[in-house]
């Protein structure tokens, strides 16, 4: 895992646009698709609602991030993606070199908007591309096929100096071969970022449904880690290592959003099913909102809001929260923020047994970070800390 540097992890926003095409069968994101038409008249106005209620509790901020995700945000009209742009930028400052990215999907439709987009304020996309073939496609429940990727990948490249693209690894069937070969042409493709997803299999999805009637057989634990270990080597040598558990990055060219996540910052969520983190004079406060889009907007337009969860985080509950983020990173974390999070040091003991293990070391600059041979086993050595 390559290291980056250790700025403050700064504020962003998180817009959620709620609504797909169809429902992939291994998702379990708050996604739904709709017959009719969505009101995105009505749905830009419950934004702006939210959008001020949030800024009233962040006041002086300065916006170093907007990330539009979803739901596939890209079936919004341009117009829509500005709008929300323009209310963010009348709320709050918003620092002159901010990422904004929007996750879009890479069918030729959705790529005939790219050009809207970055005339909107968007700077990068993110592609679910999630395959490079049509019959991995196909099982995916994907609606695009691997030509149309490869051409949303390029007109993405013409509107946008930043774009990353998803792939997803341990298919069915898949072997440590075939995703060398996949792997070495999207890294061709990429400019400068790749989100590689081992597949799991989520709760209340139609993959686990086919899981458990022996329908859908993914690659066991053995042949899963083989997957992974092409991975991490196959992108360090190609010059994308990686910099958290599932992004590989040229440095310098992170998603500065997801950063925000990773490292303990401050962001607000406006949308259905939106989460945030922010600091108030009562503490660290995590946010969430109603799931469901339609209620989601009768909740806004009654209440000027949708939180459905406005709850203070206690000390020990930022230490793991630190934790469980931090350490997803290869930089690692700082323990001395750790105590000032949790109010307790982290247990010496501890770390030198993770570290005799293997699992653990220390930077030289006195950061925690989990090694190579940790990462696979990252749940535990999370527990273990924070224990």
């Amino acid at each position: 895992m390559t290291a980056l540097g250790t700025d403050d992890p700064g504020f962003g926003l998180y817009v959620h646009w709620p609504f797909c095409l169809s429902k992939c069968p291994y998702c379990d994101f708050n996604s739904h698709v709709r017959q009719a038409p969505v009101d995105e008249a009505r749905f830009l106005a419950a934004f702006r609602q939210e959008l001020a209620h949030r800024a009233a509790l962040t006041p002086g901020r300065t916006v170093g991030s907007v990330f539009f995700g979803g739901g596939t945000p890209s079936l919004m009209r341009p117009a829509t993606v500005g709008a929300i742009l323009d209310a963010i930028g009348g709320h709050w400052t918003v620092d002159p070199a901010a990422e904004v990215t929007l996750e879009a999907n890479p069918t030729s439709v959705d790529a005939t908007r790219f050009g809207g987009y970055r005339a909107a304020g968007v700077n990068r996309v993110s592609l679910g591309v999630q395959a490079l073939n049509d019959p991995d496609l196909k099982a995916l429940g994907r609606l695009h096929t691997a030509e149309e990727a490869l051409a949303a990948v390029e007109i993405a490249a013409t509107h946008f100096e930043r774009f990353s693209f998803d792939l997803i690894y341990a298919r069915p069937g898949q072997t440590p071969a075939q995703w060398q070969a996949e792997l070495h042409g999207a890294i061709d493709r990429a400019a400068e970022h790749l989100s590689l997803y081992q597949l799991t299999i989520e709760p209340d999805t139609m993959f686990e449904r086919l899981h458990k009637a022996g329908k859908l057989a993914v690659p066991d634990p053995e042949q899963a880690r083989a997957l992974w270990e092409v991975t991490q080597e196959l992108t360090a040598a190609r010059g994308l290592p990686a910099y958290e558990v599932s992004n590989h990055a040229r440095p310098g060219a992170e998603s500065r959003h997801n950063l925000v996540y990773w490292r303990y910052g401050e962001y607000a969520g406006v949308g259905p099913g939106a989460h945030g983190r922010i600091l108030t004079a009562s503490g660290r406060r995590a946010h969430s909102t109603e799931r469901h889009p339609e209620m989601w907007l009768t909740v806004v337009e009654g209440e000027g809001h949708g939180l459905v969860s406005d709850e203070g985080l206690s000390a020990e509950e930022q230490g793991d929260e630190f934790l469980l983020m931090g350490l997803r990173l290869g930089e690692g974390v700082d323990p001395a923020r750790f105590a000032a999070l949790s109010g307790r040091a982290l247990d010496r003991t501890r770390i030198d047994s993770l570290i005799d293990d293997g699992l653990v070391e220390r930077s030289s600059t006195g950061r925690l970070r989990v090694t190579r041979e940790g990462f696979p086993v990252l749940d535990m050595v999370v527990a273990d800390l924070a224990a």
